[in-house]
């Protein structure tokens, strides 16, 4: 394993690093001290482990890398993700996973607001709680949530899916509750054993889009 530590080695050269590195390579990144944009636009299949926490925009971009952040993560983790898969073993600041395209990222604490805003296809899996305004216009990709969620879930939502174990404070525009099929309990139980989560399916209620706000009618001019 290749080991990089941050109180000797710069960002950048870090960085560089990451994207020159063969595939199927390990790094272990140590004292990150929450800096910012820790191994992100990586386009190849490695493994990085950073021990501890980090700050904005780690892992965006991500592309094949299969990431694990020991600790917690600022603003951005896995913005504009394609694919690959990030692990984040602490918390998340604001809008985790926005506008990520594909992947899988994990967050096994809590989520602040805006947790997968404008999402395109990613999957996302939180453990604990997430905060308002989470998926808001999200288009495609799963959000699944086993803890409570704040107001305005899934705000003027497109055709991602949201699955959630606990509470929901509200909903957000064009944002209902749907039935849980025998197909999406399938694809609810895959994404939560690849994740490691030990719960049923069964215990989680599905929200998606009412499709009432997809053209504009004057009849609904107050929510859009």
């Amino acid at each position: 394993m290749n080991k990089i530590d941050l109180n000797k080695t710069t960002l950048r050269e870090l960085n560089s690093k990451l994207h020159q590195s063969k595939e199927n390579e390990k790094w272990l990144v140590t004292n990150p001290k929450g800096n910012h944009a820790i191994a992100v636009g990586l386009d190849n299949f490695i493994n990085v482990k950073i021990d501890g926490s980090t700050g904005y925009y780690c892992a965006g971009m991500n592309k094949k890398a299969s990431i694990q952040v020991n600790g917690s993560v600022g603003p951005g983790v896995a913005e504009n993700m394609m694919s690959g898969k990030l692990i984040v073993e602490g918390n998340a600041s604001q809008y985790a996973g926005a506008t990520g395209h594909g992947g899988i990222l994990v967050i096994k604490g809590n989520a602040s607001s805006r947790c997968g805003i404008s999402m395109k296809g990613i999957n996302i899996i939180v453990k604990g709680n997430i905060g308002h305004m989470s998926a808001f216009m999200a288009q495609s990709g799963k959000l699944i949530v086993c803890g409570d969620v704040g107001d305005s879930l899934g705000d003027s939502i497109y055709e991602a899916q949201i699955f959630v174990k606990g509470s929901v404070r509200s909903l957000g525009s064009d944002c209902i509750e749907k039935e849980v099929s025998t197909k999406h309990k399938h694809q609810l139980e895959q994404l939560l054993d690849e994740s490691k989560i030990n719960l049923k399916a069964s215990k989680f209620k599905r929200y998606g889009s009412a499709r009432k706000l997809y053209n504009f009618d004057i009849d609904n001019l107050s929510k859009y």
